[in-house]
């Protein structure tokens, strides 16, 4: 009997699969607050399981040259560079470079003027205040900093810009829509509650693409199957750990059983906002979202639409038992109204 919550809600997906005495599920914990952006990850993960190249394009967005996760990149390391946080809006025209200029040099070349005026452009000619100001020549702001900037002088002398980066990668739903509209079989369950695509019996039909609520599975071009990140299943199966995490080295990417990495991941929360970030929080991590909950999930700085990632995402196949009831009772209907149509008209 197909369990309860088959399409839609909390599930062991390995049993509901067929699996007897499966072992723990296994799962990805990103920690996106200690992700350096190395790439690290992207490379792992071609190099063991022989990707093909790509990334190698100047998008113009950072130093994000994958642009997202596709069939040549199963891993996507994103830069997303905040001039101020989410909901503070920066003032028109604070901050631009008004002030004075910091010697009679630079006033000149402003001034496109050969002769040395002694004050900022735009001030009267002779000003005691300017001309003192600009007299005294460069300003020594001091050695460069061996530590982040805030670290070292304190979080009221931070600047408001930041930089969040996340590796993203497949979620290994727990109700995975890509598997269930897959009618070849090519897409199946593991024994650690992944899901994996048989790129030789896929036939290229596309329905797992247009399934998948996170945008993950791609076609690639040169032969039209579906590929994507596998959790590296031959490794797991060893006992070994993804290529990926392996490589992290910052351990933003940490795997093991999955119950163990939520517990793990609550408490990473509780410790950031104790340290006073507030925003961080999870994604993916709950199983009575709308997708059951996901075996990749993350640790958020912001919102998720920031990251690229849908807000609320649900599995695509969870009306099915209801759009199936409906187009039964529309048959049904036609069927009755075509049989009195026609036995309306004997005489």
């Amino acid at each position: 009997m197909p369990h309860a919550n088959a399409l839609y809600g909390p599930l062991d997906p390995a049993p509901d699969a067929g699996y007897e005495n499966p072992p723990p599920r296994m799962g990805f914990f990103t920690d996106t607050s200690v992700c350096i952006g190395c790439k690290a990850c992207e490379v792992a993960c071609k190099e063991w399981n022989g990707v093909p190249e790509s990334g190698l394009d100047l998008l113009g967005m950072s130093y994000d040259n994958t642009g997202a996760l596709t069939a040549n990149s199963w891993r996507h390391v994103a830069f997303v560079e905040q001039p101020r946080r989410a909901g503070m809006a920066t003032p028109a025209f604070a901050g631009n470079p008004d002030g004075p200029a910091v010697s009679p040099e630079t006033a000149t070349v402003g001034a496109r003027t050969s002769t040395d005026v002694g004050t900022d452009p735009g001030l009267p000619t002779g000003s005691p205040a300017a001309a003192a100001r600009m007299s005294a020549g460069p300003e020594f702001l001091g050695m460069p900093g061996a530590q982040p900037p805030g670290r070292g002088s304190g979080a009221e002398d931070r600047t408001d810009f930041r930089w969040l980066m996340m590796s993203d990668v497949c979620k290994h739903c727990t109700h995975a829509a890509c598997l269930d509209v897959c009618p070849t079989g090519s897409l199946f369950r593991t024994e650690f509650g992944t899901v994996v695509v048989q790129e030789d019996i896929c036939n290229g039909c596309g329905y797992c693409i247009s399934a998948c609520p996170y945008g993950v599975i791609d076609q690639r071009k040169d032969d039209g199957r579906a590929w994507k990140c596998t959790l590296c299943y031959d490794r797991l199966g060893a006992g070994m750990t993804p290529a990926c995490a392996q490589a992290c080295p910052t351990e933003s990417i940490q795997y093991g059983p999955l119950d163990e990495l939520r517990e793990r991941a609550a408490t990473r929360v509780a410790t950031l906002r104790g340290r006073g970030v507030p925003e961080a929080r999870l994604y993916g991590h709950d199983p009575n979202d709308g997708v059951g909950g996901d075996g990749a999930f993350f640790l958020l700085l912001d919102e998720p639409e920031v990251y690229g990632l849908p807000p609320d995402p649900i599995v695509t196949t969870r009306d099915l038992p209801a759009m199936w009831k409906r187009a039964g009772l529309a048959a049904v209907a036609m069927t009755a109204a075509t049989v009195f149509a026609f036995l309306g008209r004997r005489p």
